[in-house]
């Protein structure tokens, strides 16, 4: 028989996606766990897999299209599966019928919120006991170890019970807060078919109209390039997006231009011919930029919202302090420069990176403490045994830093490898969550970006970090005098002075850095 697969919650409060690539045609066999789509979230871009084996019967959306959470996104015939469940459903059908008119109490659950998340903090109540809420309202503010995330009402009803105060820890498939479910019984019972995420009636309708002459005239983009939920706010608000000038990079539409556009705040001379030219397009984002005397508010949220939060939780409880130096880093460059075509014919790309991965490695066992953690009443130091050395990475989701797990234990290649894969990743925001995890201490390469000496902010609850700044050929004076060229690395560390005092972080400074300078004591200390 044909089975719906529904749509699951995957993460961050979302309710819609684009449907960025099917990956599967109908009629195709597939098995439990392949990959059936790609999905475009506003945080993320997710691959939705298989749940059973069987034979794909049906795709419910084209590439480019909008699904809805908790809506059958394709449906499939699984594999040894026959029964009806027809019966099943006209039980639960007659007894709606029944009960139309009768309020029903029910358990909010708190859903899956991704990335393998366990439990999160309440950070706000945005309802209180007794409130009446619409469907898709905004409940609570939680923080997970990823982001921060609001919860919304699946219905119209009462607020009864709030289960747990602001600050507590609430656990996933928990109940999170309690409501009276206004007008009907059989919501919680309903097929799960037909458990659609609507969008909120807005009370707008005096404005839909004028809008709706505006469109006739104005298309001015004939692909428009928006965020899944600027294209539910579209829909709810019955505009066509072709007409909105997009105010972002590359003509990206946001949620204030709709707004400008509601209010009729769009500019006259604006070229409203369809974007068929590169010249065309320059001139709508030339005009859009040199608008004069507005703003824009956008919201800070997902990982920058997390960043936020975790940074300003960093520097409030921990006291910093900044260690610079110089590495000359020529000795490594040649030796890296004669093996990078060699291990690049094994498919494994040899960067920079692994050997200070793998050098920080080894001076950590000289000086454990720079691998360790100390509790917030610092009475307590936890030591790692494991080296899970962080590598932070610019991804497009934001700044997101995957740990190499026990580098202590890996060759350079190894590092190489695993480096590899977590940044091609990171960079497309699909990072597993295990990797996000339990890192020891970080490094940061803004030198990849520019510049030559940071002042990194410590990755809470690890005690030390350090930037790497840009490689820069300088002059320096050799062992008898004469000026030659050197290519030198400005590095600069920040450690927690609760834990770790200057001498200790520039004697574990000066160890990493002979390793780095003398790449061959570096190939002795891992034999």
């Amino acid at each position: 028989m044909a089975k719906d697969f529904i749509l699951p919650d995957i993460g961050e409060g979302i309710v819609e996606c684009e449907v960025v690539e099917w990956l599967v045609q109908e009629g195709d066999t597939v098995s439990e766990d392949q990959p059936i789509c790609d999905v475009m979230t506003d945080k993320a871009l997710v691959q939705i897999p298989a749940v059973h084996d069987g034979v794909i019967s049906k795709l419910y959306y084209q590439k480019s299209e909008i699904a809805k959470v908790h809506a059958p996104l394709f449906a499939m015939d699984v594999a040894g599966e026959s029964t009806n469940n027809q019966v099943v459903q006209e039980p639960v059908q007659a007894e709606n019928k029944t009960n139309d008119t009768t309020d029903v109490v029910e358990d909010f659950i708190l859903p899956d919120i991704g990335e393998g998340i366990v439990e999160c903090e309440i950070v706000d109540w945005l309802v209180a006991e007794g409130d009446e809420i619409e469907e898709d309202q905004a409940v609570c503010d939680v923080m997970t170890d990823k982001a921060l995330v609001q919860i919304p009402a699946k219905y119209t009803g009462t607020v009864q019970k709030l289960y747990y105060q602001k600050g507590e820890i609430a656990k996933v498939h928990s109940p999170l807060f309690q409501m009276t479910i206004a007008g009907s019984a059989a919501k919680p019972n309903i097929d799960i078919n037909q458990a659609v995420v609507k969008a909120q009636a807005n009370a707008v309708a005096e404005k839909v109209a004028p809008v709706k002459m505006q469109q006739a005239d104005k298309v001015i983009n004939k692909k428009a390039v928006a965020s899944p939920a600027v294209r539910r706010k579209a829909r709810e608000l019955d505009i066509d997006l072709t007409c909105v000038p997009g105010s972002g990079k590359n003509g990206r539409i946001y949620k204030q231009d709709i707004e400008e556009y509601i209010k009729g705040e769009v500019p006259n001379t604006i070229d409203t011919s369809p974007l068929n030219s590169d010249a065309s397009h320059c001139a709508i984002q030339n005009q859009m930029q040199n608008k004069i005397g507005g703003v824009r508010v956008e919201p800070i949220k997902g990982i920058k919202a997390a960043m936020a939060k975790q940074m300003m939780a960093s520097v409030s409880t921990i006291p910093h302090f900044t260690f610079c130096d110089e590495i000359d880093l020529t000795d490594l460059i040649a030796l890296r420069g004669s093996m990078k075509e060699q291990y690049k014919a094994q498919g494994v790309k040899l960067t920079m990176m692994p050997f200070f991965v793998k050098a920080l490695s080894l001076a950590i066992k000289e000086y454990p403490v720079l691998n360790s953690k100390v509790n917030d009443e610092c009475s307590e130091l936890t030591y790692y045994n494991d080296h899970n050395i962080g590598i932070a990475v610019d991804s497009k989701i934001g700044l997101l830093v995957p740990n190499i797990k026990s580098c202590q234990r890996k060759s350079i290649v190894d590092v190489a490898n695993d480096l590899t894969r977590l940044t091609e990743s990171a960079r497309e925001g699909r990072v597993a969550p295990d990797d996000l995890k339990g890192g020891t201490i970080s490094i940061s390469n803004i030198g990849a970006i520019g510049g030559t000496i940071a002042t990194p902010i410590i990755n809470k609850p690890e005690v030390a970090i350090v930037a790497l700044g840009k490689l820069q050929h300088l002059p320096r004076f050799d062992s008898n005098g004469q000026v030659v060229s050197r290519a030198i690395m400005q590095v600069s560390w920040s450690g927690d002075h609760r834990v770790i005092d200057g001498g200790t972080i520039a004697r574990f400074n000066n160890v990493w850095k002979s390793y780095l300078e003398n790449p061959s004591t570096m190939m002795m200390a891992m034999s």
